[in-house]
């Protein structure tokens, strides 16, 4: 396997591994390459088995974006936009580097997961505390460091909590056999996942609103205007996946406290959800017309592209869906009823890019659902009368 060197300190002498197994990404297609890795005192020495490539990533380039919480593999990240990256399943990798090279000080220590979540929370409260004077800058970056830090048990309580409040009992599409069937189509796509911590839940809405949206916790809001406008499972499939990496990746938490008011902030800080749906609701509008950032929206293009051509969905669906709404929108110069390229832009480069992410990957022989029984599971809502849109 690989490869172990000698580390040796002033009373001990302890062997440290160095070499490493991984999965590449180049940001430029979904396909994994599978990589070594080695650990250097200046950075990582990338090697490509199957083409021979190599590379070197020095340490003050790399930024860590997952393996902070416990059954996350480690994922380190290089460059702009299309940033290349590192998947690594052994969270001793981090433990190793930081021993091996003073540069790698700033991945994240495994060992501080013991750590009370109470404290991490009062630490962050006091830094806030200290920062009051210049909220105004600061707010941005304590947001994204809040989204990361809060129990997943805390995004289930607060994406439940919005779920009550804008899809109502009274007002969701509730029939047991075809919401199992789009059920299934998250199930299929969550199955070969990497390591997640979240349940997935969808939430069909009796509304014409052409829309669907990610709630903190894996929860999922469906509008009945989306649903009928989908020809196929694997056109929903593809707005799913989109959906289902904003949750994983924590888009939609760190963006709720980043438009919402300073108030929210402290309340999740706390540990207050009553408080943050209070005002967080009041502070974002609503959930719908939360805005992703241009690098939120390319990453849950890219992943939700992988996730589609991991789980064998034909990835056509996501691009065919994605032109079809850009069509109407451009037909109808800004229909009201059509929401979700005001959340979700989609210009004729972003379809490009996706375009191109899918050829990098075979087409599936099989299909979700064929088209008369899709017929039927998006009639979900057809027995109900549709309110106007709000």
């Amino acid at each position: 396997m690989g490869m172990w060197g000698p580390f040796r300190g002033p009373h001990l002498q302890l062997t440290l591994r160095l070499d490493w197994e991984a999965a590449y990404l180049d940001g430029r297609t979904a396909a994994r390459r599978r990589a070594t890795v080695h650990i250097t005192r200046t950075g990582l020495d990338i090697t490509l088995p199957e083409s021979g490539a190599r590379l070197f990533w020095p340490f003050r380039e790399i930024r860590q974006t997952q393996g902070t919480h416990a059954g996350e593999q480690v994922r380190l990240e290089r460059g702009g936009e299309l940033s290349e990256a590192l998947l690594i399943g052994d969270v001793g990798f981090l433990s190793a580097a930081r021993a091996a090279a003073p540069e790698a000080a700033h991945f994240h220590e495994p060992g501080r997961r013991r750590l009370r979540v109470g404290l991490t929370f009062a630490a962050l409260v006091a830094a806030i505390a200290l920062a009051v004077g210049i909220y105004y800058v600061g707010i941005p970056a304590v947001a994204a460091v809040a989204a990361a830090r809060v129990p997943v048990s805390w995004e289930e309580k607060l994406g439940g909590a919005i779920v009550d409040h804008f899809a109502p009992p009274s007002g969701r599409c509730e029939d047991p056999v075809r919401q199992a069937k789009i059920d299934g189509i998250v199930a299929a796509l969550t199955a070969k996942a990497r390591p997640q911590p979240y349940t997935f839940r969808i939430t069909v809405v009796n509304s014409s609103v052409v829309n669907a949206v990610a709630a903190p916790g894996g929860q999922l809001i469906l509008f009945r205007g989306l649903l009928e406008r989908t020809d196929s499972a694997e056109e929903l499939a593809g707005v799913l996946a989109h959906e289902v990496e904003h949750v994983l990746h924590r888009h939609v938490t760190r963006a709720i406290f980043q438009q919402a008011s300073t108030g929210v902030l402290m309340a999740a800080l706390v540990g207050d959800v009553s408080s943050v749906v209070a005002y967080g609701l009041e502070g974002a509008r609503t959930l719908g017309d939360l805005q992703m950032s241009r690098a939120a929206e390319a990453e849950a293009d890219r992943e939700g592209m992988r996730l589609l051509q991991e789980a064998g969905i034909d990835p056509q669906g996501m691009i065919t869906f994605f032109e079809k709404l850009s069509r109407r929108e451009g037909g109808r110069g800004g229909d009201p009823v059509t929401r979700y390229l005001r959340t979700h832009p989609t210009t004729t480069e972003r379809i490009a890019t996706l375009r191109a992410l899918a050829a990098a990957a075979p087409k599936p022989e099989r299909r979700l659902l064929p088209d008369d029984d899709w017929n039927d599971v998006k009639s979900l809502c057809g027995e109900l009368p549709a309110p106007s849109p709000r």
